[in-house]
């Protein structure tokens, strides 16, 4: 028999504010965390806005030496799941470790550690390049810290599917309780991609926005007027526990996870499938996972990043799952105030449903002005609404065509 799996504790590192509480105020509020680049120089690029996280104090944290050691991308990670923990209200001396995991996603791991150090190799030759550099770049470093912290001893694994890589991470580690192998997950993502390197070969795709006069106005998602995504970064944690063991020791539920799917496109290394035929499919198995019908769905929190192929295809694919019910769906793509964390988007936005399914309240998709023919969805435009829904979906899809989609559902 299936186990069943609650979220217990939520950590968010964001560009619109650290914690759950600060965090969900500013997606309820609208706000935007989009600004002009402050990390690097930006005048030869031809996008100059991101979504930064200008006041994070990895020390707050992190032991000062440790924080040293580790990557942008690991800190926002082991900052988030510090935070996550604390929410769960978990005691990690009372539990069985042996039967805790930990599954992160991430799309780029450190890249800036990789860029310094090249840059170290280059200027001063391969005797001053820093042991730590390996143990910081790579992509499983994340994961690997936070059990060490923690003392984790179940399993231990890193996502990397692009964009895709949190949804699908919490999507396993979802699966990984659900079958009776771990009582606790740490699961989500993190993602720190604004260095000068990861930035500069995202502008050569010629996929993120230019309007840099207005940066908080800069991602349109679904609207006509959209010409690309924004670059995000941060980190986001879910402390996901079998029903039983949260009841056990008196868990504050959030929401329930029920339904994952998982799929490819095998089109196109960067562009979706046109028609949305994985994208359907992962929403297809994540619904058929759950056990409902296409009609218990009441919130979409939307992949929408913003681009002319990616919010089309997604529209489509809605359409394809839910027909004429999609009319009556509410759709809302939260990118247009966070901007795209990457390989942590998906972790963050299975945090905004949680939310949204405790709360009663849907967020908005921002800066929504010309409709487009091609999207003719309900997207919320620009302030969001109390409802009462009982189940959302988030969708993630990435480079390489990979598809993710998680099905939450209230808690009651």
């Amino acid at each position: 028999m299936k186990k069943r799996v609650v979220i217990t504790g939520i950590g968010a590192v964001t560009c619109l504010g650290t914690g759950k509480r600060n965090f969900w105020e500013a997606i309820k509020e609208g706000k935007s965390g989009i600004s002009l680049i402050s990390r690097f120089d930006t005048s030869g690029y031809p996008t100059k806005i991101a979504g930064e996280l200008r006041d994070f104090d990895p020390e707050q944290y992190i032991d000062k030496k440790e924080a040293r050691r580790m990557d942008r991308y690991t800190q926002y990670a082991m900052a988030a799941t510090k935070i996550a923990i604390e929410d769960s209200g978990i005691n990690l001396e009372e539990i069985d470790r042996y039967r805790m995991g930990v599954i992160v996603g991430t799309g780029i791991g450190g890249i800036e550690t990789l860029e310094q150090q090249k840059v170290t190799l280059m200027e001063k030759g391969p005797d001053r390049i820093s042991p730590f550099l390996i143990p910081m770049m790579i992509a499983n470093m994340a994961a690997g810290q936070i059990a060490i912290e923690t003392g984790a001893k179940g399993v231990n694994e890193t996502v990397l599917t692009a964009c895709a890589s949190s949804t699908n991470a919490v999507g396993d580690a979802f699966k990984i309780i659900q079958s009776g192998e771990a009582d606790v997950m740490i699961t989500g993502g993190s993602e720190a991609p604004i260095t000068p390197l990861s930035f500069a070969g995202f502008c050569s795709l010629k996929a993120m926005s230019r309007s840099n006069d207005q940066p908080e106005l800069a991602s349109r998602p679904f609207d006509a007027k959209r010409d690309g995504f924004i670059m995000s970064e941060g980190g986001a944690i879910l402390i996901l526990e079998e029903y039983e063991h949260a009841m056990k020791r008196g868990a504050k539920i959030i929401a329930e996870m029920v339904g994952y799917g998982a799929t490819a496109d095998a089109h196109h290394i960067t562009a979706p499938s046109p028609d949305g035929e994985g994208a359907a499919r992962s929403m297809q198995q994540a619904i058929q996972c759950a056990g409902i019908s296409l009609e218990d769905i009441g919130y979409i929190n939307a992949h929408g990043t913003s681009t002319a192929m990616n919010d089309k295809a997604e529209t489509i694919a809605i359409k394809s799952v839910f027909g004429e019910y999609a009319y009556k769906l509410a759709v809302s793509s939260t990118k247009s105030m966070l901007g795209h964390m990457m390989g942590a988007s998906g972790a963050i936005e299975a945090i905004i449903c949680a939310l949204a399914l405790q709360d009663s309240y849907i967020p908005p998709t921002m800066n929504y002005t010309t409709p487009d023919p091609d999207c003719d969805l309900d997207y919320i435009p620009n302030q969001g609404r109390k409802a009462e829904i009982n189940y959302a979906m988030t969708n993630s899809f990435g480079f390489g065509g990979h598809n993710a989609t998680l099905v939450l559902k209230k808690f009651e």
